[in-house]
């Protein structure tokens, strides 16, 4: 059996336990096998392919499986009721440390966020009369999201290229913890869901086509099957798994991906220019809420902060709510949106923040090129953060 099948069947015995840990895979139907073992047996398996993979002989693709490996240890140490710390449960899956935010930063960014606002009343209040001033119907997101995603492909393509016969799909759903989401299908093709459960606000809509789409997960993933499954033959990138190293990175590609096609400058320019036109909207209401999301930028690490209090501090639900209304400045349903997400998906918070930097850092160091070694090359965390 060669690691990659080991690897494949490893994560489908997992994911009988951990739901949603599998996001996508497009390997061989054989190898998906979902026989159902007990948790012992899968911490020895996992200790059988930690070993197994030390025997293989490109030292990139040796390390990128034996993170993803000790990821799986801990996910089966989990399964058989080992206890451990919060922070080191987010170590052991994610090969990161949780970031939290102290409450006088906090405080003093919070201040900063609520002068930028514009109106009277409470921050919640104003944010959400602006957010209302610059959202889209419904009916109007799929047609808004035609010409962004025409000029993300253009550039993504005359930037980092893009495989022969990519493509995906977009689709409005409800009901669920976020508010995008890629489902990697394998041949170069995804479906993109955009959560409608609140509107959605026309300046966030290129970041979040950015980051689903061009140049961020949906071409990372059609990359990284041209470049490493069908060049190199390493069959286990037919595999995303959700709770593992590999989604720091390519959240970290995700988060940073608009910056990487279109300068911040030109955002403004187009979205008070020819998007706003093609929405409806006034640009001087998205000039305020452009320059209010700007002033939020130092209000960090509040959903980390807020795992930490429930997974690691104990605090109560209704604690975490209080502190997510308060420091994100929104209204109950909202804050209660996203506790769903962190009781759903635990420290993949982690993911988005700490993928962020590394990913920043490294394109600061190796300008553009450096991340188009990310799209199409297996690193992990700690590759990054050691340079």
């Amino acid at each position: 059996m060669n690691i990659a099948e080991r690897y494949v069947r490893l994560a489908h015995g997992i994911d009988t336990h951990v739901q949603h840990f599998i996001d996508g895979y497009s390997g061989p139907p054989q190898w998906a096998d979902r026989t159902r073992r007990a948790p012992a047996a899968l911490l020895q398996e996992t200790q059988d392919f930690l070993q197994h993979v030390e025997d293989v002989p490109d030292a990139g693709r040796r390390e990128w499986l034996r993170t993803q490996g000790q990821a799986m240890h801990t996910h089966a140490r989990l399964l058989t009721g080992e206890k451990m710390p919060f922070a080191e449960e987010v170590r052991g899956i994610y090969d990161i440390d949780p970031l939290t935010a102290p409450l006088d930063e906090l405080d003093a960014a919070l201040k900063t966020f609520e002068d930028a606002l514009p109106g009277t009343g409470s921050a919640t209040e104003r944010l959400e009369r602006l957010r209302d001033r610059v959202s889209l119907d419904n009916a109007d997101v799929l047609r808004v999201a035609e010409p962004i995603l025409h000029e993300l492909r253009r550039r993504t393509a005359d930037l980092y290229g893009l495989p022969a016969g990519e493509n995906f799909t977009i689709h409005l759903v409800t009901d669920k913890p976020w508010g995008g989401y890629n489902w990697p299908l394998g041949n170069l093709q995804s479906r993109i869901d955009i959560n409608t459960d609140f509107p959605v606000a026309l300046p966030g809509l290129p970041g979040l086509l950015a980051h689903e789409g061009y140049p961020g997960h949906h071409t990372e993933n059609a990359h990284k099957e041209t470049e490493l499954v069908r060049g190199r033959g390493w069959q286990e990138h037919q595999l995303q798994l959700l709770y593992s190293p590999q989604s720091v990175i390519a959240e970290g590609i995700a988060t940073n991906a608009l910056d990487l096609v279109m300068p911040e400058t030109e955002v403004q320019a187009w979205l008070t220019g020819e998007l706003a036109q093609v929405a409806g909207l006034d640009p001087q209401d998205i000039i305020a809420y452009l320059q209010a999301t700007k002033a939020r930028e130092d209000i960090k690490h509040v959903s980390g902060t807020a795992a930490v209090m429930l997974y690691q501090d104990g605090s109560n639900e209704d604690d975490v709510v209080k502190f997510l209304k308060h420091y994100n400045a929104v209204n109950e349903e909202r804050a209660r949106h996203s506790l769903s997400f962190i009781r759903h998906h635990r420290g993949y918070v982690y993911t988005y923040s700490v993928g962020q930097a590394l990913v920043k850092k490294y394109v600061e160091h190796k300008g553009q090129a450096g991340f188009g070694e990310l799209l199409k090359q297996p690193v992990t965390p700690g590759m990054l953060a050691n340079g």
